[in-house]
Parts: C-alpha cells; sequence; structure tokens
C-alpha cells in the first residue's frame, strides 16, 4: 500500500491502517520528542498527543511535500506546547561561559555516537536545548525560530551560540576526565 493510500484509509478511520501508519513512523518521531522532551516518559507522551493530532488533522494534508516532514513538524509543535500547558517550560537561569579550551564541533560529533550527544543536549538549559534542537537537528533557520517559539532572531542566534559553548565546555570536562582515566590505567 502507498504512503497516499495508507492516508486515505487513515482518513476513513480504518483502524489497521491507522496502526500502520503509526508503526511506519513511531520509531522516526520518537527520537524526534525526546530532544524536545526532559524525560523519556514525557517524549512518549508527547509522540502520543502528536499522532492524536496526526489522525485529527491528517485531512488538512495537502500531499505537498514530505508526510514524514509535516509529521515532523507536528510533534515538534505538540513537545514546544506540551510544556507550556504544564507550565514547565521557563527561562531558565544562563550558563555562566568561561572560555578554558575551545574543541571544534565537528571533532567532537564525528568521534561521539548518537545517545552521547543526545544524553550532552539534554543537560542544556531548556532554552538553549531548544533552539539547538530547532537549528542544528532540524535545520530550522533562525527566523523560522523565532516564529515557532515567538522570540526575536538575536535571541535565537545568543541562545544557539550559548547552547554550542555549553556543550565544547561539557566535551573539554569528557574529553579531559578521560584522558586522566587513560594516564591512571597506562600507570
Amino acid at each position: 500500500m502507498s504512503e497516499q493510500q495508507l492516508i486515505q484509509q487513515c482518513l476513513k478511520k480504518d483502524n489497521k491502517a491507522q496502526t500502520e501508519l503509526y508503526n511506519l513512523f513511531a520509531s522516526r518521531m520518537m527520537p524526534v520528542c525526546q530532544r524536545y522532551a526532559k524525560t523519556y516518559c514525557d517524549a512518549e507522551d508527547i509522540m502520543q498527543d502528536g499522532f492524536v493530532k496526526v489522525f485529527r488533522y491528517l485531512a488538512d494534508f495537502q500531499f505537498n511535500g514530505s508526510f514524514e516532514g509535516w509529521i515532523r513538524r507536528i510533534m515538534i509543535t505538540t513537545a514546544l506546547n506540551f510544556y507550556k500547558r504544564k507550565r514547565i517550560y521557563q527561562n531558565e537561569t544562563e550558563l555562566n561561559y568561561q572560555a578554558e579550551a575551545v574543541v571544534s564541533e565537528q571533532q567532537v560529533y564525528s568521534s561521539m555516537v548518537q545517545d552521547e550527544i543526545l544524553s550532552l543536549v539534554k543537560k542544556l538549559p531548556a532554552g538553549y536545548r531548544t533552539v539547538f534542537s530547532l537549528n542544528s537537528i532540524e535545520g530550522y533557520t533562525h527566523k523560522e525560530i523565532s516564529e515557532i517559539l515567538h522570540i526575536s532572531i538575536n535571541t535565537s542566534k545568543s541562545q544557539l551560540n550559548r547552547a554550542r559553548q555549553s556543550l565544547q565546555k561539557q566535551l573539554f570536562y569528557i574529553n579531559q576526565y578521560a584522558d586522566q582515566a587513560k594516564c591512571l590505567r597506562s600507570a
């Protein structure tokens, strides 16, 4: 069954087709939800709410562009609204950045696995984490981020810069700890 046929069957409230659509996209959307969630349980709730919206607004999909991209956008919006609704999404205090060592982003990212990066990103304050995920992972521009989050473009740029600085600082300490551990093992 093609994607378009599957969507048509879902619009007819066919439970089997709805289950098939969910199974087809759930594994791709869970990592998206996890990038914005504070906990795994929150990510599951966000994904569940997101799929409810997918089925509720499925008739609005115009078959212009990627269906997966349309679902991804719903999941991101659902994640952002999830914390607004629960009043968890708050301004967090800024980190004090102290330049100690600069590690190339590409150099570090290429040597780390996705789960390690995700765990570091999850440690960022909510504002930094959200802007970093939208820009660096999802590929949104600062203008798009400013519209989604209702912040200025300069705030988006500043949050992204601070997120990167914070990640570099975390990576510096991880690398320093790993080097110390190697020295202790070889001694």
